[in-house]
């Protein structure tokens, strides 16, 4: 199926069904997320961020949200 026959099928959802689509597009955008955080940092791409963080928050550069 392409994109524009996905368009074209989700402009013919019930109200309904659009809410349903969209919360399962919302919770599966969030775990892509959640998945490439996580090979990001078994990759040590955010090695160097976290040690960043930890000196600020033990240097008492960080204040509470």
């Amino acid at each position: 199926m392409s994109v524009d026959e996905l368009e074209n099928a989700i402009t013919q959802l019930t109200p309904e069904e659009m809410a349903r689509l969209a919360e399962w597009f919302d919770e599966y955008r969030a775990d892509q997320w959640d998945r490439q955080i996580e090979r990001d940092i078994q990759a040590g791409r955010l090695d160097t961020s976290g040690k960043r963080a930890d000196s600020d928050f033990d240097s008492g550069r960080c204040t509470p949200l």
